[in-house]
């Protein structure tokens, strides 16, 4: 796969990515966008966001912003008919009541180009368990190399029925669409020990996706690696200097800044799932 020039695009087309996002990691992924080379927009009054949303190239949505769930589907449909990729981040997708109710209303009012979760919340989202603890993923759900293959057939599973590029982030990572999977592997502990690691690839992918409306399978699997990548970088400098999760935090988003294409290309782990 091409990662590189995933990236190049991002840096040279400089997308505008409007995020609808918590209020816990709002700062963070307008950061990580503008790390990237993209340019953030966090508008989310309902009574601007269609209007918003016709100035940019992808459309975030993120579930920890539940209050905002009217927000959502009305940005979402109006990026749907403009064209604009919109990218779902289900947030503890099978919590709560609230949150089924929600997560069921974007999928059957909004097209979405990626969706972005753990095991537990894609899980929840295929409708087979509801699962999940809080914003974690459940131990049972984690995907381990045993369990690669139920992770894949639920991915694929999932985005055939919906007709979304689905991510499962984790220890090892999952992306596929109706024919294809790619695994991929790195990152570290640490970025399980900061808040919104999870937030900031989703809205990473809104970016590729942005750069690449048409590649949305690319897309988020060049996003993904390199906040692999990134990752590994940030807690090297974070073993070096002694330091801990809150520096970690800020390394994390200076290697998105500072990340090259031949960093990326070398870093990335990754594999054509063959099944």
């Amino acid at each position: 796969m091409e990662f590189a020039s995933a990236l190049r695009a991002v840096r040279s087309r400089a997308p505008l990515v409007q995020c609808i996002t918590n209020f816990v990691t709002v700062n963070d992924c307008a950061n990580i966008l503008l790390a990237a080379g993209a340019s953030p927009t966090m508008a989310r009054d309902i009574r601007e966001v269609e209007e918003s949303v016709a100035g940019v190239q992808a459309l975030v949505l993120n579930m920890g912003a539940i209050e905002d769930a009217e927000a959502m589907v009305l940005a979402g449909r109006r990026a749907n008919a403009l064209g604009i990729p919109v990218v779902l981040d289900p947030v503890a997708a099978g919590v709560t009541a609230l949150r089924r109710d929600v997560t069921a209303r974007l999928l059957r009012e909004v097209c979405f180009a990626v969706i972005r979760g753990n095991a537990s919340e894609i899980r929840a989202l295929a409708r087979s368990e509801i699962a999940g603890s809080g914003v974690d993923v459940a131990a049972a759900d984690i995907v381990t190399e045993e369990t690669v293959p139920q992770a894949v057939v639920l991915a694929q599973a999932l985005a055939a029925r919906i007709g979304s590029v689905i991510a499962i982030s984790g220890a090892i990572d999952v992306i596929a669409d109706g024919q294809r999977a790619v695994l991929l592997r790195g990152g570290c502990a640490a970025m399980a020990r900061i808040t919104g690691s999870g937030c900031m690839v989703t809205t990473l992918i809104g970016a590729f996706c942005g750069a690449a409306p048409d590649e949305p399978f690319r897309a988020a699997c060049a996003a993904m690696g390199a906040m692999n990548v990134c990752g590994e970088r940030a807690e090297a400098r974070r073993l070096q200097n002694g330091t801990g999760n809150a520096t970690f935090r800020t390394d994390l988003i200076d290697a998105v800044f500072n990340l090259t294409e031949e960093q990326l290309d070398k870093g990335v782990c990754y594999e054509v799932y063959k099944g």
